[in-house]
């Protein structure tokens, strides 16, 4: 893994508050990267449908996570981590087992489904819009990846359009900043975002360990 500063890495963050179930983000997400049924990179769900006043929509994918529970499990080393932060894998290398689906705890691993006993293919997850191994963004990595936004100097395509702009995406220090700003607008809210339960699973191996279920 590529030495990177936390405050410099690349990092997801969805604010409940803003978040209004449209489903946008991953709309988007599915027709920018040409995706095959069954296979969602990006997903809304919500919590306490129904119940005023507990209801709570957030959006989900690969959170990029400081190490990576996915490849710390996998047996032919399919993941790499770039010096920004961002969780890839060569789909190439990768044999199907399930083994990162398990040990992600955002449920962000994808596999198609292929055959009448449903034969499992190559992983498939978010790249935060980033590709594949390659550097050359080539026409075959992109039919195997999707669009690389990132190298074309673009967010995510789920952030770029997210209607409330829930979905935040960038250096951690600038979502941090963004966020403060947000909780002392509307008055309430965490103060300090490395105090929400998204990011302690996602950026801080220690905290994910506490809370795992």
């Amino acid at each position: 893994m590529s030495e990177f500063n936390d405050n410099n890495r690349l990092k997801f963050y969805c604010d409940d508050d803003r978040c209004i179930d449209c489903n946008g983000c991953a709309v988007a997400c599915d027709e920018a990267h040409e995706l095959p049924l069954g296979i969602r990179r990006r997903r809304v769900i919500t919590l306490n449908e129904g119940v005023p006043g507990k209801e709570i929509s957030t959006s989900i994918a690969c959170m990029h996570c400081e190490d990576a529970p996915c490849s710390l499990v996998c047996p032919v080393d399919c993941f790499y981590i770039r010096a920004d932060g961002v969780v890839l894998h060569d789909k190439d290398i990768c044999i199907g087992c399930g083994y990162c689906l398990y040990a992600c705890p955002f449920g962000a691993p994808q596999f198609p489904s292929e055959g009448v006993f449903g034969s499992k293919g190559s992983m498939d997850k978010c790249t935060m819009c980033a590709g594949g191994p390659e550097a050359t963004n080539s026409e075959v990595e992109r039919e195997e990846y999707g669009q690389n936004r990132i190298s074309e100097g673009k967010v995510p395509v789920c952030a770029a359009m997210c209607s409330t702009k829930a979905l935040l995406v960038g250096e951690s220090a600038m979502i941090e900043k963004i966020y403060g700003d947000r909780v002392k607008a509307r008055g309430y809210g965490f103060k300090d975002l490395k105090q929400t339960l998204t990011w302690k699973l996602a950026y801080y191996a220690g905290d994910r360990l506490k809370y795992s279920f």
